[in-house]
């Protein structure tokens, strides 16, 4: 009986409260929203409630298991993960003009997927096994070195929006690990003149016979769409117009639960996914949108008090990164959903349909809480 009541309270106390308690008005939110989206009747909420089962059974073990195990075991879970994108590159199956699939005979695999984590993972490995010390310029370089191969080869499928977010996540743990504000601002001022650049001639680069060299044809579409929705209003440019359309009508207070007509006259397109918060908006308003944000808010800084709580260099760079990572996903959602951002697949933590995101998602929530219980069980030794 005492084995029982023992086992129960390492269930129990390896929960961060405060981060489990935010999970779940997050899941709740979610299943509210995901029961309106699909009006209430469609096998994708049943399937949801059950991706959201197996991401907090993956929490909880995730949580279960020591840092100190996550890091011996991040080179080879790096490793596997960018041998699997090179084997997507030969061998694996094309859907809709892009290859990111991998079939394994009893599944099929999304490699990109596990490299938002073990990327973050094998740079916050490096760092705490060569970085213990003053960082040097060729520390840096290296970790780039090791973020840039999976990103390259994420591109290469393509899948702008994962590249990004594995690209963003390895970032945040160089920049944790120390990197210079020095070396960023250069980069920085030539990405807003870039950025002001393309805006300004708009109608010149989006002709049809301009070749953007660095770019697919559709990720150049997309890009130009941002620029003028109003130039495809029911071809390119229609997913970010009735999204748009669909937030603004739901004004201050919104128009009730199940009450979105955009939604439900399927005029917002994959309204179960990646424009899940177009729903939500016109259902729930300016206020359900506030505190939505607020919730996610709150998220984020849990995060980050883990990180700074931490007592490895491991720890505090991998609980910081993955802490900015949610940042990331919220914004490029929330600005592809509100016409400010160019429109790619990458979804609402939490709120999207999607097994395999959520089961990232809970994962990362699992190493956060990791994190924070071992630390404290080394502070009461």
């Amino acid at each position: 009986m005492k084995q029982y009541f023992r086992w129960v309270a390492k269930v129990l106390t390896v929960f961060d409260w405060p981060l489990l308690a935010l999970l779940l008005l997050m899941t709740g939110l979610g299943l509210v929203i995901m029961h309106s989206a699909v009006g209430g009747t469609d096998w994708r909420f049943a399937s949801q409630v059950r991706n959201y089962c197996l991401a907090f059974i993956a929490l909880w073990v995730v949580a279960v298991v020591p840092p100190r195990y996550w890091l011996k075991l991040s080179p080879a879970l790096y490793v596997v993960g960018v041998v699997l994108l090179v084997a997507v590159e030969f061998f694996g199956e094309t859907s809709k003009g892009a290859t990111r699939w991998l079939d394994l005979g009893i599944m099929r695999i999304q490699p990109s997927e596990m490299l938002k984590l073990t990327v973050p993972m094998m740079l916050a490995w490096y760092f705490q096994q060569y970085g213990m010390n003053r960082m040097r310029l060729l520390n840096f370089f290296a970790a780039f070195i090791l973020l840039i191969i999976p990103f390259a080869l994420i591109v290469r499928q393509p899948d702008l929006g994962t590249a990004l977010l594995v690209l963003l996540s390895g970032f945040f743990v160089i920049y944790f690990a120390g990197l210079s504000f020095k070396l960023i601002l250069p980069l920085s001022v030539v990405a807003i003149v870039g950025l002001g650049t393309m805006v300004y001639l708009e109608t010149d680069i989006c002709q049809p016979d301009v070749d953007w060299v660095v770019m697919h044809e559709y990720q150049k579409n997309r890009v130009c769409t941002l620029l003028n929705p109003s130039s495809d209003p029911l071809g390119k440019g229609f997913h970010t117009i009735q999204s748009m359309i669909a937030i603004g009508s739901g004004g201050v207070y919104g128009k009730g639960y199940m009450e979105g007509t955009q939604a439900h006259l399927d005029f917002v397109p994959e309204r179960t996914t990646d424009f899940i918060f177009a729903v939500y908006a016109e259902e729930f308003g300016l206020y359900g949108g506030i505190m939505l944000l607020v919730l996610f808010a709150l998220l984020i800084i849990r995060g980050l008090f883990i990180s700074a709580c931490a007592t490895t260099q491991f720890g505090r760079l991998l609980a910081g990164a993955l802490s900015m990572t949610f940042f990331v996903y919220v914004f490029v959602n929330i600005g592809m959903v509100t016409g400010i951002l160019p429109v790619v697949g990458v979804p609402l933590p939490f709120m999207s349909y999607g097994g395999t995101a959520l089961l990232t998602l809970g994962i990362a929530c699992g190493l956060l809480m990791s994190i924070n219980h071992y630390r404290q069980s080394s502070q009461v030794r």
